[in-house]
């Protein structure tokens, strides 16, 4: 049982470093709007690279920390009855919700995404703008990245499920004071 703790920290650290990598593209997609509007508003200066990078910075945000917020357990819930049940209780919605839910919906993301994004690749498929970024196969790259990481982030919530649920690891502490009310 340790080898598989110590591989749901494995997956739990790699998904916590590469959340808080792309967690800095949130600053830089705000100052490259800003200066998008800055050109287009005040110099009256068009460009289309700019405004491309913006969905770039944006899909690669997202896609690349929904593992992270996962881990964190971010992800939006509706908790009516979650909130409120036991620490055991919890432990089996989240062992059930990502085995039922989490792991098959990840495989059709990966099986339904594959085709699309290699035919992408084969081409090496393009902004259609002819002065747009000539990257939109690596862009869609990040749907498979974003696949594998919440699949593994839910391999790494399974295995701590059933470590709780078998006694040999702590529930997670309950937020209290500022972040209990936050939530």
């Amino acid at each position: 049982m340790r080898l598989i703790g110590a591989v749901a920290g494995l997956i739990d650290r790699i998904n916590e470093w590469i959340g808080r990598g792309v967690s800095w593209l949130a600053i830089i997609l705000v100052l490259v709007q800003f200066v998008v509007v800055l050109m287009r508003y005040v110099f009256g200066i068009g460009s289309i690279p700019m405004q491309e990078s913006l969905i770039y910075l944006h899909a690669t945000l997202f896609l690349g920390a929904a593992a992270y917020t996962l881990k964190h357990d971010g992800h939006v819930r509706v908790d009516v009855f979650y909130r409120g049940a036991s620490a055991r209780a919890k432990a089996w919605v989240d062992l059930l919700g990502s085995l039922i839910f989490l792991l098959p919906v990840m495989w059709i993301v990966w099986s339904t995404g594959w085709p699309y994004i290699t035919s992408s690749w084969a081409i090496r498929e393009g902004s259609t703008e002819t002065a747009g970024i000539q990257a939109v196969f690596l862009l869609k790259t990040m749907i498979l990245v974003f696949a594998v990481l919440v699949a593994l982030q839910g391999v790494s919530t399974i295995i701590h499920c059933l470590l709780r649920l078998t006694g040999r690891e702590a529930p997670p502490a309950e937020p209290s004071g500022e972040d209990a009310e936050r939530i």
